[in-house]
């Protein structure tokens, strides 16, 4: 398969760009400032030269999109907007665009996380934007043509993230990314289609 990954550089999109490579797909890394292909995914302009470059897709894998971790009680609605226009419309993007590229039979995978069912103090744009990237997931699945599919993957905080996210999730299992990666595989090479895939232990 000609897979794209995009958000290839962090912890989560390295270790699927890995995992899937190994597999013996085709993978194109891409990122905003690193990778193979550079990529904004708050720009529609900048998604479709993306695609154009690639050509025709057998799957999109997204690990990518920011959020804003901050007290409830200073956030702004510009704080809350930086979720919004990147981790949810930048992976909605991706999707919307990214369904005239692939093929018939093809998959979109994007990300969610653990913060849309476990909120934790300071993420409320987390557990927002992650129930919306889920949401979008479920109608979309009902409605994509051509026998294509549309998965997401909810994360638990990554081994790899502990120093810098820990404070966060106080007491909470923490997977490897390289475990995460597996549910990225499943969505990519099986049958299923709407399904949120939750990686928490």
């Amino acid at each position: 398969m000609k897979v794209l990954v995009v958000g290839a550089t962090g912890a989560v999109g390295s270790a699927v760009a890995q995992a899937l490579a190994g597999r013996g797909h085709e993978v194109f890394r891409a990122g905003r400032t690193r990778g193979d292909h550079r990529v904004d995914i708050t720009s529609d302009a900048s998604v479709e030269a993306l695609y154009a470059e690639l050509g025709p897709l057998d799957a999109i894998v997204s690990t990518a999109g920011g959020l804003f971790f901050g007290p409830l009680a200073r956030m702004r609605p510009a704080d809350f907007d930086v979720g919004l226009q990147d981790k949810l419309l930048g992976q909605v993007r991706l999707a919307l665009l990214g369904q005239h590229v692939l093929r018939e039979g093809g998959s979109i995978t994007l990300t969610t996380g653990v913060a849309a069912d476990d909120p934790v103090r300071g993420g409320a744009n987390a557990a927002a934007v992650n129930a919306a990237v889920e949401g979008f997931v479920k109608g979309a699945a009902i409605e994509l043509a051509r026998g294509q599919r549309i998965n997401a993957v909810s994360p638990t905080l990554l081994t790899e993230s502990l120093a810098a996210y820990g404070a966060l999730f106080p007491g909470v299992e923490t997977v490897p990314a390289a475990r995460v990666a597996l549910a990225y595989v499943r969505s990519v090479e099986g049958p299923l289609t709407g399904r949120v895939f939750r990686v928490w232990q």
